[in-house]
């Protein structure tokens, strides 16, 4: 069986990325979610294990500590995400194509790491003025929140050219069928990944 490969999604907060990750596991790709681990408290509706794992901050910091992350960053003062390296492993032995929906730096250390054998694709808003209207729109953060999101947002797309794709995210439906087309050929294309023979 062919080991699974690898789809790196990354995006300002805001920009349509995890909808753009929802509508691709929705067709026949073979893609398993990687889930990532958070040291945050889940949001109400959200599930350990289905949204994220939730670690405290102790058992994260114990994680790191283990060499346990494919990759991880303090997001957020005192607001750590990472990618569990064994959950990625697990999920290629069997086949899978793993989607990542991950921050900025992650993506881009991913993609280092997995070289051909992965895609990175970076999604983006068509302006910060419609990612910080998109985000109030949204009415789960504060402005206090939103304003550290959209001051995030412009230092993330200095790292946009990093990546294999930018898709700009202004028309959802078109964003969509784009981001398809390019997973399914990456994900067709057998002579792409990198073998060591």
């Amino acid at each position: 069986m062919d080991r699974g490969k690898l789809i790196i999604f990354s995006a300002p907060s805001g920009s349509g990325k995890t909808t753009i990750v929802k509508y691709l596991l929705s067709k026949n790709l073979n893609l398993a979610f990687s889930i990532s681990a958070t040291s945050r408290a889940p949001r109400k509706n959200e599930e350990n294990g289905k949204d994220y794992f939730f670690l405290n901050h102790n058992t994260f910091q114990e994680k790191i500590a283990n060499n346990e992350f494919l990759e991880w960053e303090e997001v957020y003062k005192g607001t750590c995400y990472g990618t569990l390296k064994s959950e990625v492993e697990k999920l290629r032995s069997e086949g899978k194509n793993v989607i990542f929906d991950v921050d900025v730096v992650g993506g881009i250390n991913i993609k280092e790491q997995y070289k051909d054998e992965a895609l990175a694709i970076f999604i983006q808003p068509p302006s910060i003025e419609e990612l910080e209207k998109r985000l109030k729109k949204r009415g789960t953060d504060s402005i206090e929140v939103i304003d550290k999101r959209v001051a995030k947002a412009e230092k993330e797309l200095k790292y946009a050219s990093r990546f294999d794709y930018i898709i700009i995210n202004d028309n959802l439906e078109s964003a969509c069928s784009e981001t398809e087309k390019r997973v399914a050929q990456f994900i067709t294309n057998k002579n792409k990944g990198t073998d060591n023979v």
